[in-house]
């Protein structure tokens, strides 16, 4: 890893704004910190915040929505986990608690401001960012957005065309509380999903060549 890329990141996993000077209540449990950074993959996921499972192992989307999200992209474990592959840098890097339903909280509002600006550009060399979730969206697709998610991800076409360096693809989160989405919105696995594929294989392909021995 690039060292200043690795500095930034070892500030980070110290990070404790959301304890020590919240916006709003503070972190009810010790944070920490889960992304995976990286100087060499081309491919951002872009994701909300770790969940309770997430929280526990310290590894992004190692609960049943890593399950659906490596289905999509069509890629294994060890490709979805190898840093030359995917870079993994959620909107919030800490579980940030539940509401009264069960239902997991939005990112915290410290984390985005404080570092998502400085860990973008130490990582120029992403071309494609994979956006889950509203908070990812706002960020990464701007004035290109729409009103809502299903509208954002409908018009993934338009999205990728309007972004560059990198180019943007939008995504519904792969919660499993989201298959009724999926249920009435086909389009996304029959017209998306193909091309997301297409883009991901084609941008593993060319790591894997430019790190094979010669």
């Amino acid at each position: 890893m690039d060292p200043q890329l690795e500095r930034l990141t070892a500030r980070i996993r110290a990070c404790r704004i959301c304890r020590d000077s919240p916006l709003g209540k503070p972190l009810p449990h010790e944070p920490r910190p889960v992304l995976v950074p990286s100087s060499t993959a081309r491919i951002l996921i872009a994701s909300q915040a770790p969940g309770t499972k997430v929280h526990v192992t310290g590894m992004p989307f190692t609960d049943a929505s890593g399950d659906r999200l490596r289905d999509w992209l069509g890629v294994t474990n060890d490709e979805f986990y190898n840093p030359d592959f995917f870079a993994i840098v959620p909107m919030g890097f800490c579980f940030p608690g539940q509401d009264t339903k069960g239902g997991d909280l939005p990112p915290r509002r410290e984390c985005a401001p404080a570092w998502r600006e400085p860990m973008m550009k130490l990582m120029p060399q992403i071309d494609l960012v994979l956006t889950i979730g509203l908070y990812a969206q706002a960020w990464h697709i701007g004035a290109a957005r729409s009103a809502s998610l299903t509208e954002t991800v409908k018009n993934w076409r338009q999205v990728h065309a309007a972004t560059s360096a990198p180019k943007v693809i939008a995504l519904p989160h792969p919660s499993w509380r989201n298959t009724g989405w999926l249920k009435r919105n086909p389009w996304f696995e029959m017209e998306l999903l193909p091309f997301l594929k297409t883009e991901i294989r084609d941008r593993l392909k060319g790591v894997a060549d430019k790190t094979m021995p010669i």
